[in-house]
């Protein structure tokens, strides 16, 4: 176990100023946008100043207003924002993507080109060779390019990552991660012809629940371990309602080092909301976290009683106590963890601005590296189901 002397830790930076936000997408009633919107507001680094939040001319204007934008920045298409931005001298230093899977590549392309940052939903597109292109044009422009899987900014999710990589689990011997919801179960009955975009292979993808949140269980698996994927064997099901895609699946994960483990997931799992939790088994010891109860975290020895560590205790390593907002026993929960990510990515963004060298021993935000295995997880899965659960390389 770590000591229990409080840690010496550097803080992050002070701006000099908020960073200027865009935003595509996540227009009135959007979930996605809303949660961007207040992780980057809770930051206090990042101000919400333009958005084209819908194609729809009427609706991207209710929403600008809506937002509070000045109606010189409200835009109807992300081509006219990227340009029009960039030609400002207050123009938005970064663009968040709230847009289906679909939509992200020409999105991304637009601002990256100009020289923008950006923040894009995961996943990061629905193919590889998309997800290459991207990369490619990363590497010319030399753009910070985050991806939100939000879950491992919560603080004990670092706490995960730090006990490991000290070694308090020893050899990693095999790692378990499962993501249940149940909004999925009878979502032809529920939603009708207004089923989501998401069950659409055109927009979403040749995958439904393990491209949406498969990807979010399979980065938070390679994060915490620090261990790349290398290959896997999927089943794909449909468990609930009739779909043309499935809501559940089961995965055995090949971890290099050749360390084994599982993944399971599911949109059609009934009495769940967001159930994402994992398991890891050391030579030494266990660690098991579950995200809807972020501030705990499970530390086990065999033959030894189960140790709760919670957010905040003294106990706790350097990465956490950056994190943490308030004290033990004041309750953090979704909007800290995505208040983490817009703090993390904006102490980039910034020490870029400020013509600093990156900080990596102090931000550990999702980039486009991280999205890229998203894409090559989700396409290895899909590839393995279709050949009967055949090992696929990943």
């Amino acid at each position: 176990m770590p000591d229990t002397t409080f840690p010496v830790f550097t803080p992050f930076p002070q701006q000099r100023e908020r960073l200027k936000l865009g935003l595509v997408g996540g227009g009135i009633g959007s979930f996605i946008g809303e949660i961007h919107a207040t992780g980057a507001r809770l930051s206090d680094r990042w101000e919400l100043v333009a958005g084209a939040m819908s194609s729809d001319p009427e609706r991207s204007l209710a929403s600008g207003r809506a937002w509070r934008l000045a109606e010189d920045r409200i835009y109807t298409n992300h081509e006219a924002m990227a340009e029009a931005e960039a030609a400002r001298p207050d123009g938005i230093d970064a663009v968040v993507i709230a847009t289906p899977n679909h939509t992200h590549v020409p999105i991304a392309r637009s601002f990256m080109r100009r020289g923008i940052h950006v923040i894009c939903d995961k996943p990061l597109c629905n193919s590889l060779a998309e997800a290459d292109g991207l990369a490619d044009l990363q590497r010319q422009t030399g753009v910070i390019f985050a991806v939100s899987y939000c879950y491992a900014s919560h603080a004990m999710a670092r706490q995960i990552r730090e006990m490991i990589a000290a070694g308090e689990l020893g050899r990693i011997c095999q790692v378990h991660v499962e993501y249940f919801q149940d909004w999925a179960l009878a979502l032809e009955e529920a939603g009708g012809s207004a089923k989501p975009w998401r069950l659409d292979p055109a927009h979403g993808g040749q995958s439904f629940t393990t491209a949406d949140i498969g990807t979010h269980a399979c980065h938070l698996a390679s994060f915490a371990t620090g261990l790349k994927l290398e290959a896997l064997s999927a089943s794909f099901h449909t468990v609930g309602s009739p779909k043309p895609m499935e809501d559940t699946a089961f995965i055995q994960l090949r971890f290099e080092g050749d360390v084994p483990g599982t993944l399971m997931t599911s949109q059609a799992a009934a009495g769940t909301h967001c159930d994402l939790r994992i398991r890891i088994f050391g030579e030494k010891a266990l660690l098991e976290w579950r995200q809807e109860q972020p501030e705990i975290l499970w530390f086990a020895k065999p033959g030894a009683p189960k140790i709760m560590l919670t957010r905040g205790d003294q106990g706790c390593g350097e990465a956490v106590h950056r994190l943490k907002r308030l004290r033990a026993g004041f309750p953090e929960g979704l909007n800290d963890a995505w208040s983490n990510l817009y703090t993390e990515i904006a102490v980039a963004i910034d020490a870029r601005k400020r013509g600093e060298p990156d900080r990596p021993d102090l931000v550990a935000f999702p980039d486009l590296e991280d999205g890229l295995a998203g894409v090559r997880f989700v396409e290895a899965a899909v590839r393995s189901n279709a050949a009967g659960g055949e090992w696929t390389a990943v």
